[in-house]
């Protein structure tokens, strides 16, 4: 991470807060009318989709009803709510857009995704030991965390992780290293667990259970379809979600280089902790606007859809300080994210890999 002096990141500090401060000034029915519009998508989408999936013996059919479906999950885990839970429409006052009340469609339950995501993530974003997010306990992504044997395989954890996305970040608070190293006992972990098993299973009887039972004789379609929506979902949601943190340019950070941060180093730290993508206006919207994680991590509670305007505020701020804007193509980014997976699963340090900050 770049070094700044205290007298930098105040200036830091206050260059960023006056974008943010002209956003939420400029907050209004534009903004609504855009939550609202996509909510009423969705809902088309999704309806659309269940509506196709019966005649799904047709094989175009079943095409279009699966990905139509897959698509408004997208749609509303990425674009709604993510965004929603972040409290980014709190100010419009309505209970079905507000963040504390807002449950999404996965098996992550809103109240679990608060606290390991909006709090811990946002708050501790890339610093090894804090930030459970990175790597989600499963994957060795920075020369920090000592090379195990097992780390050989962990592209076929990666890719596991990837077709089972909505459970591993439901099971993320399960805290399973820390079960392994017995600095917590399953005991504590009951109430979370009677917690998500009771979303787990609703999510499960609803996609596997109920809809294809109610077009039983052809049941097996049905069930066939959720199933690929699902993946559909999972598969482009953590490639979208693995591209804004794991990239070779992300950087990672030590507990010690963050004690007693100011706002300007925190600031500093997800500038250059994360990565955009570029692409048209539908990647966009379907990946829930993280395209833009830069500026989702420096002001996670703007609406996202307000990223693209305020990118190149941001980039000139960055350009201003001498501060790497990490950016690139869909494909380059995804291509760096895999080289890390694959580089360090073998032991030593890769060169050209992004190093934690002392």
């Amino acid at each position: 991470m770049k070094h700044m002096t205290e007298a930098q990141l105040s200036e830091l500090e206050q260059d960023l807060n006056a974008i943010r401060d002209e956003v939420v000034a400029d907050l209004g029915e534009r903004d609504a009318q855009y939550i609202r519009r996509m909510v009423r998508l969705h809902r088309m989408l999704e309806a659309g989709g269940r509506v196709m999936m019966p005649f799904g013996f047709i094989p175009p059919v079943f095409v279009a009803a699966t990905a139509t479906l897959g698509i408004a999950k997208i749609l509303e885990n990425m674009e709604i709510g993510h965004n929603v839970m972040h409290g980014q429409y709190d100010w419009m006052n309505d209970p079905s857009l507000h963040s504390q009340t807002y449950e999404w469609d996965t098996v992550c339950t809103g109240d679990s995704w608060r606290r390991t995501h909006n709090y811990e993530h946002h708050t501790y974003t890339n610093i090894i030991g804090k930030d459970r997010d990175y790597g989600y306990a499963v994957l060795r992504l920075s020369d920090d965390e000592p090379w195990r044997p097992w780390h050989s395989l962990q592209f076929i954890n990666y890719v596991l992780l990837s077709v089972f996305f909505q459970w591993g970040v439901g099971l993320h608070e399960l805290e399973t290293e820390k079960l392994r190293r017995k600095e917590i006992s399953w005991r504590e972990k009951l109430p979370f667990l009677k917690e998500f098993a009771r979303k787990g299973g609703r999510q499960a009887f609803k996609d596997y259970v109920f809809f294809p039972l109610v077009t039983f004789p052809v049941a097996p379609i049905v069930l066939t379809g959720n199933v690929g929506a699902n993946l559909i979902r999972n598969l482009w949601s953590s490639t979208v979600i693995f591209c804004g943190h794991f990239t070779q340019d992300a950087e990672t950070f030590s507990e010690e280089a963050c004690e007693g941060e100011s706002k300007g180093h925190w600031y500093l730290r997800q500038l250059t902790g994360s990565s955009n993508f570029t692409g048209g206006r539908w990647l966009h919207i379907l990946s829930g606007h993280l395209s833009y994680q830069v500026e989702h991590h420096v002001f996670p509670d703007l609406p996202a859809h307000r990223y693209p305007e305020i990118s190149g505020k941001v980039q000139a701020v960055c350009e201003k300080h001498g501060i790497h804007y990490n950016t690139g193509s869909f494909a380059r980014q995804y291509g760096t994210v895999l080289k890390r997976v694959l580089r360090h699963s073998l032991p030593g340090r890769p060169e050209g890999g992004a190093a934690t900050t002392a």
